[in-house]
């Protein structure tokens, strides 16, 4: 029996990653793009050897000028201590009111690093970025009272600072903080992860609200969220709580055009960068509607290949045409990502004991 969550509407998301160094006003004009087009979320990726503002404080800034798109920051395992992560990441979602999402990896910036003899493999760096998502949610479930008012319900002010259970210890990481910091209005950033395979496929079963999977086929892009929502059964979820999008390269250079066999009319093609579609925007709405219709996932993550140019052809054309036929969004329902994405509210719950899996 599949554990698939129920059809309803695609989820869509974009990155709105641009080259060179990140740049506030380009990826704000990109977000709004995209939040015009209800679109679930955006990413924005960083790079190691990247100067400027890292992709959290670009969109922390891009927030107060957008409305209801959430906001997915990368955050590397390689990127400092927790405590700071967890104090921008309530920020993000404090000046977003509740759209804040939690990319969680490891390979960002590891091209540039590793020939700097900075970073060890990216299997040995998994349980640090574990330790450090797991940290964070036990400090934000693990409050007591109303976020909202900061009081119990019988008027005393809770201790914000402290955890439930201020023993645990992981294998780079130690609850011994004594930060202060709120409780995010959805209860915590929405986590995503990339599900590759080995470790990171098994992370993505255990912690993420969204896993990402490449595929070229409906089937094998099925195949492989039927299995990530056995492993999160496995770990005590319910098949609800997980959404699946796959993420596919877009280049709609094509524009009005036929797809080129073997990317568009065809399916993706796989590259070096992950499956690639190439065609016009009648055609990738064709594709969606199709994997969609033949139950291959929750949705899509597009990455385009020229930001502006493909997101602009993407909004005005694939999404309006997916409209029309009723299969997405024309309005948000709702303002918080959880609420795009139809997941719950995080429960509180007992801190987690043992390493990373």
């Amino acid at each position: 029996m599949s554990l698939r969550h129920g059809r309803g509407l695609v989820h869509l998301a974009a990155s709105v990653d641009q080259p060179g160094p990140l740049d506030v006003a380009s990826c704000t004009e990109l977000a709004r793009l995209a939040e015009r087009g209800g679109l679930d979320f955006v990413t924005l990726d960083d790079a190691f050897a990247r100067t400027g503002p890292d992709a959290l404080a670009v969109l922390a800034r891009v927030a107060p000028a957008t409305r209801r798109i959430g906001l997915v920051p990368t955050i590397a395992a390689t990127q400092g201590e927790p405590s700071p992560v967890r104090a921008a990441m309530a920020e993000l979602d404090r000046v977003s009111r509740g759209r804040a999402g939690w990319r969680l990896d490891v390979s960002a910036g590891m091209a540039d690093a590793r020939p700097l003899g900075t970073l060890p493999p990216a299997e040995a760096l998994w349980p640090q970025a574990v330790d450090g998502a797991d940290l964070a949610a036990q400090w934000w479930d693990g409050r007591e009272g109303d976020a909202g008012n900061g009081h119990l319900a019988n008027g005393r002010c809770p201790d914000r600072g402290r955890p439930r259970d201020g023993g645990r210890t992981g294998t780079a990481l130690s609850l011994r903080d004594p930060s202060v910091l709120p409780r995010p209005s959805a209860g915590r950033p929405v986590r995503v992860v990339d599900a590759g395979d080995g470790r990171a496929g098994t992370i993505a079963a255990r912690y993420a609200d969204v896993a990402l999977v490449r595929a070229v086929t409906p089937a094998r892009a099925a195949a492989l969220g039927e299995e990530l929502r056995v492993r999160a059964v496995e770990f005590g979820r319910t098949p609800n709580s997980l959404r699946v999008l796959v993420s596919l390269l877009v280049d709609l250079g094509d524009g009005e055009y036929a797809a080129e066999r073997g990317h568009g009319g065809g399916g993706p093609r796989p590259t070096a960068r992950g499956p690639l579609y190439r065609g016009g925007p009648v055609d990738l709405a064709e594709l969606v509607a199709g994997w969609h219709a033949d139950g291959a996932a929750d949705g899509f993550h597009l990455v385009p290949v020229e930001p502006r140019r493909d997101l602009e052809r993407l909004v005005n054309g694939t999404v309006a045409l997916l409209q029309h036929r009723g299969l997405f969004r024309t309005f948000y329902p709702g303002s918080t990502l959880r609420e795009h994405l139809g997941l719950a509210l995080p429960a509180d719950r007992p801190a987690v004991t043992g390493g990373a899996p």
